[in-house]
C-alpha cells in the first residue's frame, strides 16, 4: 500500500439513508474534509475482521484527533443486516468509532471492494490514496497514515478537531455477564464453567446457581496467579480433565489451564502473539497460536478448534507438544485426509470418544473427523461458505446459519445454530437435521416457547441442556424431560470492578463522557 504522489480519485460519498451506530447523526466524507479517514470493510462473523479490529484500536490510539475510523458493516449472512445485531457485535468487539450498515452493499461497490476485510484510505482533501485487503497490515497504515499527518499539517490542511461520538455502550446498562461465548456443566461435581467472555473471567457455580469461585479480574491480560489475580481476553471454550479446566484463551491465542484445586492460572501453549502459520507445531509456550475458540479432552490430549486458522489442533497433555490435526489452512470446505482437507474458522468441537464433530461457522456446516489412526475429515451436513438459511431436513437439504456450538449426546447433535437464533439436533449418521429450541427470531422468553439471542455454546448434565445464550447475557437451561426452557439465576456475581467503571460512558476522542440515562 503506498500513497499515492497526485490522488486524482475522490472518495465515493455515504449513500443516504444509511442506519449509523456509534454516531448521533449520519456522517458524510463532505463534512470529514481536514480528516484522514479510514474506512474499514466488515463483517461480524469473519475471524479475519476481528483480527483487524486491534490494530484499529491502535490506530485510533496513536492518531486520536487526526484520523476518524469508520466501520462499514456490509454483511454475509442474513443475520447480520440488522442493525440491532450489528449493534450488539459493536458490543461485543468493544468497538468505539462510527459503524455504518452497508447491507445493500452500496458503498462496497463504490468502492470495488472483492473482499473482507478490506481497508481503504482517504486523504484529509477527500481522495482515495490506497487500500489493502485481509489483516497484519498495520505496519503499512501506520506508515502511509503518518505521513498523510505530517503533510496535512505542514499545510495547515489537517482538522485536529476533535470527532464527537455517542457509543452504543453508553446506551447499555452492565449486567453480571457480559456475552458469556460458551458453558461448561459437570455432573460429578455438580458445578457450571461460564466463559463470561466480555468479562474477562472464568465464573464457576453450582448447579442451582450458587457462584462459587471466579477466575479472572475482568481486565484483559495474559497474566498467570492465582485466580484473584489472573487475567484473560475474552476466552471462549472449555474442557474439564479431572482437576484442571482448560480454556480457549482466545483473543490472547493461548490456552490456559486453572488447577482448581490451588486456584491458579497458568499457561500451557502459545506465545500471547497471534501466529499467521499454519503448520509450525512445537512445544507449549513456544509455540504461537491463532484464535483457538474450542477445546475437547480426550485421553491425554487436548483438541483445539483454532478458528484463525482454520484448523484443528491437537496439545499432547504429557510433552505439551502442540501440532495441526486437521485442515490444510485453507478456508473451504474440503473433505479428505485429515491434513489435506480444508476448514472455514471452526467454532465449536465435541467428541464420543471415536469422532470428533466441528460446528464450522463460515460454511455453516457441521463436520465429522474420524479419530483412528488414518482418519478422514467428512461433512455430515452443510454445502459451502455461501450455502446457508434455516432449513430442516435431510442431506443436502439441511441449512444452517454461522453454528458456534455443538454437542454430542447419545446418539445425536445438539447443535448452537447462533445466527438462526435456534438449538437444533442432528443425528449424524442419518444426516437429518430438526428444530429444538427457538424460532428464528432474536429474543429472550423462557417457557416451552423459547427464545434465544445468538447462542453460542452448549453443555449437558442431570437431563438438563446448558445453553450459552450470548447476546442475551444469560446462560439458558432446557429440561429434556418437559421441554422448558429456564434461566439460570446466577446468585452472589457482580459486574468486575476493573469493568463497571466504563459502563455508562462514551468516548469523545479521548475524553469520556456520562450520558443522561
Amino acid at each position: 500500500m503506498a500513497q499515492q504522489r497526485q490522488p486524482s480519485v475522490h472518495a465515493p460519498e455515504f449513500s443516504p439513508g444509511l442506519q449509523w451506530l456509534n454516531v448521533a447523526k449520519p456522517l458524510t466524507l463532505a463534512g470529514l474534509r481536514g480528516k484522514v479517514v479510514l474506512l474499514d470493510f466488515w463483517t461480524y462473523c469473519c475471524i479475519n475482521c476481528m483480527h483487524v479490529i486491534p490494530d484499529l484500536k491502535a490506530l485510533e490510539k496513536k492518531y486520536p484527533h487526526e484520523l476518524v475510523v469508520i466501520g462499514v458493516h456490509s454483511a454475509k449472512f442474513k443475520n447480520e443486516r440488522e442493525s440491532d445485531n450489528i449493534r450488539q457485535a459493536i458490543l461485543r468487539y468493544e468497538i468505539a468509532h462510527p459503524v455504518v450498515n452497508d447491507h445493500e452493499f452500496r458503498t462496497w461497490g463504490a468502492y470495488g471492494v472483492r473482499a473482507w476485510p478490506t481497508l481503504a484510505l482517504i486523504d484529509p482533501g477527500g481522495y482515495v490514496v490506497g487500500g489493502v485487503s485481509g489483516e497484519g497490515n498495520l505496519e503499512v497504515l501506520d506508515r502511509v497514515i503518518g505521513e498523510i499527518v505530517r503533510a496535512a499539517r505542514a499545510k495547515g490542511t489537517l482538522d485536529e478537531t476533535p470527532l464527537p461520538l455517542v457509543l452504543e455502550r453508553a446506551k447499555t446498562p452492565g449486567s453480571p455477564l457480559a456475552f458469556p461465548g460458551k458453558v461448561l456443566a459437570d455432573e460429578p461435581s455438580g458445578r457450571v464453567f461460564i466463559a463470561d467472555s466480555n468479562h474477562n473471567r472464568i465464573v464457576i457455580a453450582d448447579m442451582q446457581g450458587r457462584v462459587l469461585d471466579v477466575a479472572g479480574t475482568g481486565q484483559e491480560g495474559q497474566d498467570d496467579g492465582s485466580f484473584g489475580r489472573a487475567t484473560f481476553n475474552h476466552p471462549q471454550g472449555m474442557a474439564l480433565d479431572g482437576a484442571y479446566l482448560y480454556v480457549a484463551d482466545t483473543e490472547n491465542h493461548l490456552i490456559r489451564r486453572l488447577d482448581m484445586h490451588k486456584r491458579v492460572v497458568d499457561t500451557v501453549a502459545g506465545t500471547g502473539q497471534q501466529t499467521r502459520q499454519s503448520h509450525v507445531p512445537g512445544v507449549g509456550r513456544g509455540v504461537a497460536l491463532n484464535s483457538p475458540w474450542d477445546v475437547a479432552v480426550i485421553g491425554r490430549r487436548l483438541y483445539i478448534a483454532m478458528a484463525g486458522s482454520h484448523q484443528i489442533w491437537v496439545l499432547n497433555l504429557d510433552s505439551m507438544e502442540v501440532q495441526p490435526f486437521a485442515g490444510s489452512g485453507r478456508e473451504d470446505i474440503i473433505d479428505g485426509l485429515r491434513l489435506e482437507a480444508a476448514m472455514a474458522q471452526p467454532s465449536g468441537i465435541t467428541t464420543d470418544g471415536k469422532t470428533l464433530c466441528v460446528a464450522d461457522s463460515e460454511t455453516s456446516s457441521i463436520r465429522a473427523i474420524d479419530l483412528g489412526l488414518n482418519g478422514a475429515v467428512s461433512t455430515i451436513v452443510g454445502e459451502g461458505l455461501f450455502e446457508f438459511g434455516d432449513q430442516d431436513g435431510t442431506g443436502p437439504q439441511v441449512r444452517l446459519q454461522h453454528p458456534l456450538g455443538l454437542l454430542f449426546h447419545q446418539d445425536r447433535l445438539y447443535v448452537a445454530d447462533t445466527y438462526n437464533h435456534k438449538i437444533k439436533i442432528i443425528y449424524p449418521r442419518l444426516k437429518t437435521s430438526q428444530t429444538y429450541l427457538g424460532n428464528g427470531r432474536p429474543g429472550y422468553r423462557d417457557g416451552k416457547q423459547a427464545e434465544l439471542y445468538e447462542p453460542g455454546g452448549l453443555s449437558m448434565a442431570g437431563g438438563k441442556l446448558y445453553i450459552a445464550d450470548t447476546n442475551n447475557h444469560a446462560i439458558r437451561v432446557a429440561d429434556l424431560t418437559t421441554g422448558e426452557v429456564a434461566t439460570f439465576k446466577l446468585t452472589g456475581l457482580t459486574v468486575p470492578e476493573a469493568v463497571a467503571s466504563f459502563e455508562g460512558t462514551a468516548w469523545i476522542d479521548g475524553e469520556v463522557i456520562t450520558l443522561p440515562p
